[in-house]
């Protein structure tokens, strides 16, 4: 289980963009990297299209490892670090992961 995920509101802790707050727009496990909304902002070159039919130079965010993001935790308002803690599930008597919030305590 992963302990960040999409959507989710985040602190950037390390580079250019350090103490930004946004949400996550797509995460690649595979490489262990994501997309955070107005954060590691880049420059691409852009080759005309249907789409585009002017081309030029577009800014768009850019990827960054996952180690240099921390959840944003809204009750206490600054960023947590995230367990994973098992649960009982309502039925059948089966256990389920949640995540929860190392400074409050509470589930995500």
């Amino acid at each position: 289980m992963n302990r960040i995920r999409k959507g989710d509101e985040v602190r950037v802790m390390v580079g250019r963009d350090k103490g930004e707050r946004g949400k996550v727009l797509l995460v690649d496990r595979k490489t262990q990297r994501i997309k955070v909304e107005k954060a590691n902002m880049i420059k691409k070159h852009v080759r005309p299209s249907q789409k585009n039919p002017q081309g030029g130079i577009v800014e768009r965010e850019g990827f960054m490892d996952i180690s240099n993001v921390q959840l944003w935790d809204s009750r206490e308002q600054r960023a947590c670090r995230v367990t994973v803690k098992r649960v009982a599930d309502g039925g059948e008597g089966g256990l389920k992961k949640v995540r929860v919030s190392k400074l409050s305590g509470e589930t995500i």
